[in-house]
């Protein structure tokens, strides 16, 4: 394996021990070096690209051109190998040290009881609607659509940020994971980037009206709480059309979209995706 060394700062790139030839078809074209964060890049000759976080692996696929997207969890750790490798057996490792966050604290009242620690007849619905999100978000998807510019899905007010840890009526629950935007019910929710719906669901417990919306080589959209869905599963869809309408279903107090975005199973931070501002 050959090994390089990345230390990123802003946007300051220090290399060594690298290959010039390497060095060449190396690019990093957009990236958030942060937890939440993620690089996207191209690596010539590249079909393969792993994420090392202590014991933890993530693996995803390059496209036949090269191009690769790789994302850091919201508690990954500071230091992070990528491992790219090549048709020829042959390996580069990186190393990239991220920005480490700090999180803010969210106490919500008022949630119904039943939806902060749910009756025992329904964990069986919420295991069920657990393993479709799942399915949808590991589904291998040959699109190119990850490699675009992402618009804002809907307009209105930030009433919430990634990685913030929520206490529902006085209960420390999982942190939170997606952008939310704030608009009054009925308000349009559009596709930030173009994709395939993997999953469009009325009413999931916890998360309401959902869907998922893939962009191609493990990279996700999800949008929760919505009062509408104008999209069936398998439905091809563009940037900017409609997909759905803000609302407060599932687990919510009030109306809102909860956007999320996942390479795999690792969950990122929509706000590194968009332009400040775009919202408004």
């Amino acid at each position: 394996m050959r090994y390089f060394r990345l230390i990123f700062a802003f946007i300051t790139i220090i290399v060594t021990s690298l290959p010039l030839a390497a060095l060449a078809s190396y690019v990093v074209e957009s990236q958030a070096l942060a937890q939440g964060g993620f690089i996207k890049g191209k690596f010539n000759g590249c079909v393969e690209v792993t994420v090392v976080d202590g014991d933890k692996k993530y693996v995803g696929k390059c496209t036949p051109q090269g191009n690769f997207l790789v994302g850091f969890g919201r508690d990954a750790q500071v230091v992070q190998k990528i491992i790219f490798s090549f048709a020829d057996k042959q390996d580069y490792m990186a190393v990239v040290e991220l920005e480490q966050r700090q999180y803010k604290t969210d106490r919500v009242n008022g949630v119904p009881q039943k939806t902060v620690s749910p009756p025992k007849e329904v964990l069986d619905r919420i295991k069920g609607e657990n393993e479709q999100i799942w399915l949808a978000r590991n589904k291998h998807t040959d699109s190119f659509d990850f490699l675009s510019e992402f618009i804002w899905p809907a307009k209105g007010r930030i009433s919430g940020v990634y990685g913030s840890q929520r206490i529902f009526n006085g209960v420390p629950k999982r942190p939170h994971f997606g952008l939310d935007v704030a608009a009054p019910k009925g308000t349009p929710v559009v596709a930030p980037a173009s994709g395939i719906i993997r999953l469009a669901h009325k009413d999931m417990f916890y998360s309401g009206g959902t869907i998922i919306l893939d962009h191609g080589y493990g990279i996700t959209s999800t949008f929760i709480h919505l009062s509408k869905l104008d999209v069936i599963e398998g439905q091809q869809v563009k940037q900017g059309e409609k997909i759905g309408e803000i609302g407060k279903s599932g687990r919510a107090t009030g109306n809102h979209l909860d956007w999320r975005i996942n390479w795999k199973n690792v969950r990122l931070d929509p706000a590194f995706w968009v332009k400040a501002g775009g919202n408004e």
